[in-house]
């Protein structure tokens, strides 16, 4: 069983096989992955790191939390299964409906009809 690491605060300079360097220092990587920004292509800060067992993860966690990279200190944590719905705003799967708030605005929209 595998488990999933959460590395935060990262300095920008650090690619996926740096990541992986640090980690592999406390047992056997699977994988490690720097997000990236897909418009600019640069670090996000943050990335994920898996390792062969729970109790690898642990110590990694133990081992690099608050270790200062570049002068920045990193968080490394659990990571936490990705929460479903919503986001920070944007589209919903429903889609935009005017007719939220039937007692406000110019009706459903146009230049024309509904009530003011």
């Amino acid at each position: 069983m595998s488990s999933k690491i959460y590395v935060g605060n990262l300095p920008y300079s650090v690619t996926d096989a740096i990541l992986q360097s640090n980690f592999a220092e406390f047992g056997n990587v699977s994988s490690a992955k720097v997000m990236m920004d897909r418009e600019t292509g640069r670090s996000k800060g943050f990335g994920f790191v898996e390792m062969a067992s729970a109790e690898v993860a642990q110590a990694a966690i133990t081992g690099l939390h608050g270790m200062s990279v570049d002068g920045r200190s990193i968080v490394v944590n659990l990571a936490r299964p990705r929460e479903e719905g919503g986001g920070s705003g944007g589209y919903s799967p429903a889609g935009y409906s005017a007719n939220k708030r039937s007692d406000v605005g110019y009706g459903t929209g146009g230049y024309g009809g509904g009530r003011y």
